[in-house]
């Protein structure tokens, strides 16, 4: 018995007061008897969805798996009696039914009313998601509260079937366990390895949006050998697969694990929870497969690893269909993530480095930087990092273009007596130059006066005296 929230709850009293069953089910159930938060509240009933959308006037009614979507409001402190009161959020009812037929892996083929919880939850993927509560009984017939206490993720029945019926169903095993902490149960796990080669039946933004999800889960590190374990990363991401047979460590060398294990532990270490930044974690090395060398004297190099990386990185965002901004976010991140922080660079060559990843993604860049650093065996920070981001910080302060002058082309203009061409950029970029390589203070009197020095001599070209 579990207590269920108000606005949930009455979507229940409202639906029986009808004369119809109802229960919440699935995620909901799970997460409160877990004792976690939970968003997106699911429900199933024998009414129909005509039914529903009788007793919902407020809902809406736009697919074929008989799922209604109701509106939850909340009306606003500053809401006049006038206003319509803010949507918060929508709640699913959908009715119960059975599916037959799963020809695309992911969809059933027919779909009919069912006439009972027992035959809905029969359907359901994993014993922890085919739990169901009115609010004044608990409904498990398949003992899922069991292994939410043994931590596994079990599929419901056969899990053959369930696998063949929906093959995204397995990376979805395997986001349960990395969200959780759980273990899949040695069947569904046998299972999944037996239909793991299914998995590229299922669309790439559906395999995209779970594999990011997974990445960004409590677990993900442990989630990612499962994958490996599974046989899934051979087709999700064998880049990376390939990677755990190439060794690192060697004399002159700090790495101690082989590239695709430094590959998980970077990513089990990244401070970020953003799944480009954490994606770009896990596969920033991966050039290394393929740039890997090992003189006579046994010391292993990777020269140019981060120019094939980047190859990789362009190959994975189009596989995985990101969008222009996220596949752009991933290149950059993989492409610069071996800068240097050597104390000996000069302001202009941080300045050069700022400009490359631009300023809004020095946070991302350095979380990577963290990530590697950490999943390599080294300590978290050093003091050449430290005063590399000090240095960062400073060198901000100080222009990073000609627009940022103090002055600009109509002063140049005004000043000089010239009139529009392409001398009035000549002399900007030569105070930019200047003021850069901080010969040249970014004070306007000064840029001034330097200006008036740089005044040409012929003006009867463009650029001529007015």
């Amino acid at each position: 018995m579990i207590s269920l929230p108000k606005k949930p709850f009455e979507i229940i009293r409202t639906l029986k007061k009808s004369g119809f069953a109802c229960y919440a089910v699935g995620g909901s159930v799970r997460d409160l008897l877990m004792g976690k938060e939970t968003h997106g509240w699911d429900f199933t009933t024998n009414a129909t969805p005509e039914e529903i959308l009788q007793v919902f006037p407020d809902s809406f009614y736009d697919n074929t798996f008989g799922t209604v979507g109701v509106k939850i409001r909340k009306p606003s402190a500053s809401q006049t009696t006038a206003d319509e009161p803010k949507i918060e959020d929508i709640y699913e009812i959908t009715t119960y039914r059975s599916e037959e037929g799963y020809s695309d892996h992911r969809h059933p083929d027919k779909i009919t009313w069912g006439t009972s919880l027992q035959e809905d939850l029969s359907r359901r993927d994993f014993t922890i998601n085919a739990i169901a509560s009115d609010g004044e009984s608990l409904v498990d017939p398949y003992n899922g509260q069991k292994d939410i206490q043994d931590s596994l993720i079990r599929a419901v029945r056969n899990a053959d079937e369930r696998f063949r019926e929906d093959s995204l169903r397995m990376l979805r095993a395997v986001r349960f366990a990395a969200r959780f902490g759980f273990s899949i149960e040695s069947d569904t796990a046998a299972a999944i390895t037996r239909h793991a080669h299914a998995i590229v039946q299922i669309s790439a933004e559906r395999i995209r949006d779970e594999f990011l999800r997974i990445i960004t889960a409590d677990h993900a590190h442990d989630a990612i050998l499962v994958l490996k374990n599974l046989g899934l990363l051979h087709y999700v991401l064998p880049e990376l697969e390939t990677a755990f047979t190439v060794p690192q460590k060697s004399p002159k060398r700090h790495h101690v694990f082989d590239v695709g294990t430094h590959s998980v532990q970077a990513l089990k270490h990244c401070p970020s929870d953003d799944p480009i930044i954490r994606l770009a974690t896990l596969i920033h090395d991966l050039g290394k497969v393929r740039t890997f060398n090992k003189n006579t004297d046994g010391v292993i190099t990777f020269y140019n690893h981060e120019i094939v990386s980047t190859h990789i990185a362009k190959n994975v965002a189009k596989r995985f269909r990101l969008s222009k901004k996220q596949a752009d976010l991933l290149i950059m991140l993989v492409r610069w993530h071996q800068f240097s922080v050597d104390e000996r660079q000069t302001d202009s060559a941080l300045r050069r480095f700022i400009r490359r990843v631009g300023l809004e993604n020095l946070s991302k860049i350095l979380a990577l930087r963290i990530g590697d650093r950490l999943g390599g065996g080294a300590t978290e920070t050093s003091w050449r990092l430290e005063l590399f981001k000090k240095r960062l910080a400073e060198v901000q302060t100080q222009p990073f273009s000609v627009k940022d002058l103090k002055i600009d082309g109509h002063d140049v203009m005004n000043i000089l007596a010239l009139t529009p061409g392409p001398i009035i950029g000549q002399i900007l970029d030569t105070l930019f130059e200047e003021v850069e390589d901080g010969t040249l203070q970014n004070e306007r009197e000064a840029l001034l006066a330097r200006m008036r020095m740089l005044m040409p001599q012929d003006k009867d070209g463009s650029g001529d005296k007015r």
